[in-house]
């Protein structure tokens, strides 16, 4: 019978862990809670008896007066209801004197020091008599009496005291068991007082048998079983044995190591648990499996990993409530560790789990690992965010096939939606790190099937005959059913898990994008989408090109931000969109317009993202690009890289290089005769209408008087026409590197020059030859301050200057 029950979604499986977790958790607390008061209950009662036997010692009987004598006690004895003494025996007489005598304590009524046989009137005068007497010694003031039961004897009644134990009883149950245990104490002996150095060496004794007992633990837990089956099945016993009892080490209660101790203890069953577990998912056995009869080995060895699911799932339970109680900021009632204590050990436990998060993608309560983890990337903590940020990425990088990486979208997906799109950051910029770069999304399955060269029909007809033909079709079909299965089983599973990662993450940019606009996590969103822009579906790229532009054309984005959506589209339109008839014009302007809003200031970073802009626009789209375009582009990039850091410099030059490379009669600006009509016009902002192709690069002689040896080559390489080969062409090293890499790899971020200056002793010079060299220095300080003042604050003043004087 087909098997029709419904496999329960992700959510529900993290609802349903989640709530068994928190029932364990529960009864766990109820059973200690239990435990502890039974054990308060013994504890007080063994208290009580103990006093009791103790203010039960017996005292010496003390001597009094006789003060009834014999005649009364004859004449209380012929009252009404007394037995006639004639109609008693002597003997019988006797022997009732003597029992009267020799009565036992039970048998006689101690509120009276009358005997047995009197009247009822006379025992109540003497109760009050006794009642009038009182219980409390005026005399002893300093010492406190407990009047006990008096004894009745035939000289009359013997009052009985102690001195009362001074014990401070409480109302409350803890309280009064608290005092009682002082009150024992007191009558201990007194513990010898420890200096501070007898304490630190006691305690570093303590550590080191708790660090040679866990050491112990995990070499035994870690060694290799024997091949026979006993000793295999013992072997197996024994580890799951000593890994409960490491597991145990966890609730260390003494408070002088307990934190060392149970930080050891997690980092030692981390590294056990990423060692032992093996590489795949234990699943639990059904009913029909339990009742087979199996051979010896596998039964030990189901024991061994039904234990070793068990344990590994306890110490992942400590890990969360270890977590919990940092961030409820809870204390537990036996005050062994502190709150700042805490703190450490959370942190240790985040490690912990963040390790088995990387380590163990394959193995059970994966998912749990993950819905606790990746909450923690928006930790108020930075250092425990950073650490679940990297776990994450590291993650993202090492799974192939998706299973995992799957999940971690789906819960971040859910969190950024859950917390209002109120999340750091750096939550959405894990999504940079998906291997997912390389999946088209529309494959048929006979192009992801691997292909095999078969027979042709001729073929077959020349070489083979009837009956060779007949076995060989068949043959053929089998390989190609079974090249199609093995297809399936691997690419397209990977196919299918990517897409659906894919969709979540844009699903996710989609809705900031509509809800959110001024959110911070709006440069993460369109550097995602600028990475993923190529493997969106056409159908968006309409609506997502109108949103882009609407986003620059509202003024609320940085200019960072604005790059990012620039950079987007261009991926948008290089990808799948070569086939849209769109043009782009209004963000090949914007980005011409915001050229000169770069400098060596804090912006000097953003020239990474127009360098790759720039790529995007000019090298993969030439076809499209117009010779005007390309003309203003060049001389404004040549303006821009006279008032940048070096590094930025060299990479606009690197890109300049690539203009007159792949676009004709770029070499019209080295040239100072104008090529058509009208004048340039540096400070419009149409790169089409600034006629470009009447003006000159003279800033290229300007950078090769530069200080830094590398931009001075890029600038004669430029001026002599950026040849391929020739006294005038550049190094390997130089001319095969992007603009990109030459951004990073020319890089002043450590305040040093890049490359260094080499250091040598100056030559004697004549006083002639260093006067020309002093005039020199001089002159060049001249003009290069004077192109600073007018090209540095305002480049567009300048090219007017030059406008007028021309």
């Amino acid at each position: 019978r087909k098997n029709t029950k419904r496999v329960p979604s992700f959510r529900k499986l993290l609802r349903t862990s989640k709530i068994k977790l928190e029932n364990k958790l529960k009864n766990k607390q109820y059973k200690q809670q239990s435990a502890a008061r039974k054990y308060r209950k013994e504890q007080k009662k063994l208290r009580e008896a103990v006093r009791d036997a103790v203010s039960r010692k017996p005292f010496p009987l003390e001597e009094c007066k006789k003060k009834v004598g014999k005649s009364e006690k004859w004449e209380e004895q012929e009252e009404e209801g007394a037995l006639p003494l004639d109609m008693m025996d002597e003997d019988d007489l006797k022997l009732m004197e003597d029992l009267a005598q020799k009565a036992s304590f039970l048998t006689r009524d101690l509120s009276s020091n009358e005997p047995v046989h009197v009247k009822k009137r006379k025992h109540e005068s003497v109760i009050e008599k006794y009642e009038k007497v009182p219980r409390r010694t005026q005399t002893e003031p300093e010492k406190e009496l407990i009047h006990l039961l008096p004894i009745k004897d035939k000289g009359g009644i013997i009052p009985q005291t102690i001195e009362k134990p001074v014990l401070n009883v409480a109302q409350d149950e803890e309280e009064d068991t608290e005092e009682m245990e002082e009150a024992e104490d007191f009558n201990e002996e007194v513990l010898p007082v420890l200096t501070p150095e007898e304490m630190a060496a006691q305690r570093r004794q303590k550590l080191q048998e708790r660090k040679a007992h866990i050491a112990a633990l995990a070499s035994a837990i870690l060694s290799e079983p024997d091949n026979n089956v006993a000793d295999l099945s013992a072997s197996f016993l024994n580890q799951i044995k000593k890994l409960k009892e490491l597991r145990a080490m966890l609730m260390e209660q003494d408070p002088n190591v307990a934190v060392i101790v149970r930080k050891l203890v997690m980092v030692s069953l981390m590294e056990i648990f990423k060692d032992i577990a093996p590489s795949y998912k234990i699943r639990p056995l059904t009913e029909v499996e339990k009742a087979t009869k199996v051979k010896k080995e596998t039964r030990k060895l189901r024991e061994f990993e039904e234990g070793l699911v068990s344990q590994y799932k306890f110490y992942l339970e400590n890990l969360e409530q270890t977590i919990k109680d940092w961030k409820q900021r809870k204390l537990k009632k036996s005050n062994v560790i502190s709150l700042k204590a805490y703190k450490s050990l959370a942190e240790i436990a985040v490690k912990c789990l963040c390790e088995l998060f990387v380590a163990l993608p394959h193995f059970n309560f994966h998912n749990n690992i993950i819905v606790l983890v990746v909450p923690l990337m928006n930790d108020a903590s930075k250092m425990i965010s950073e650490l679940c940020v990297e776990a994450v990425k590291k993650l993202f990088k090492q799974d192939k096939l998706g299973y995992a990486s799957l999940g971690v979208v789906k819960v971040i997906s859910g969190l950024v939606r859950g917390r209002n799109y109120d999340v750091r950051p750096e939550v959405l910029k894990v999504f940079l790190h998906l291997r997912i770069k390389e999946v088209e999304l529309q494959k048929d399955s006979e192009d992801i099937a691997p292909k095999k060269k078969f027979m042709t029909y001729k073929e077959k007809r020349k070489n083979l005959s009837r009956m060779q033909r007949k076995w060989k079709k068949a043959e053929e079909k089998l390989e190609r059913e079974l090249l199609e299965v093995e297809a399936s089983e691997s690419k397209e599973k990977k196919l299918k898990l990517h897409t659906e990662t894919l969709n979540i993450v844009f699903v996710t940019y989609f809705r900031i994008l509509k809800k959110a606009q001024k959110s911070p996590l709006l440069p993460a969103v369109l550097e995602g989408l600028a990475k993923f822009a190529h493997l969106i579906n056409v159908e968006f790229f309409d609506d997502l090109l109108v949103v882009l532009h609407s986003l620059i054309a509202s003024g609320g984005l940085s200019y960072r931000e604005s790059l990012h959506c620039i950079l987007s589209a261009f991926h948008i339109l290089s990808g799948q969109g070569d086939v849209l008839n769109i043009d782009p014009m209004k963000f090949y302007t914007h980005l011409y317009k915001t050229l000169f809003s770069l400098h060596a200031g804090g912006t000097n970073d953003d020239i990474g993202i127009v360098l790759q802009c720039l790529d995007v626009m000019f090298a993969k789209r030439r076809k499209q690009v117009s010779q005007q375009r390309a003309l203003a582009f060049l001389k404004r990039l040549s303006t821009l890289a006279l008032h940048v850091l070096p590094n930025s410099s060299v990479g606009i030059l690197a890109t300049n290089r690539v203009f007159m490379q792949i676009f004709p009669k770029m070499d019209l600006l080295l040239d100072n005769d104008s090529q058509g009509s009208g004048v340039y016009l540096p400070e419009l902002d149409e790169p089409e209408h600034c006629n470009a192709q009447n003006t000159a690069l003279w800033e290229l002689h300007l950078l090769q008087r530069h200080y830094h040896p590398t931009v001075q080559k890029f600038a004669s390489h430029l001026i002599a026409g950026a040849p391929t080969e020739g006294s005038g062409a550049l190094s390997l090293d130089l001319s095969q590197r992007p603009a990109t890499e030459l951004f990073e790899a020319y890089s002043m971020s450590g305040m040093t020059f890049n490359p260094p200056v080499a250091s040598g002793t100056p030559r004697r010079k004549d006083t002639f030859s260093k006067m020309d060299s002093f005039i020199d220095e001089e002159l060049n300080k001249q003009l290069q301050q004077h192109i600073t003042e007018t090209v540095v604050h305002s480049p567009l003043d300048f090219a007017k200057h030059l406008k007028e004087s021309s």
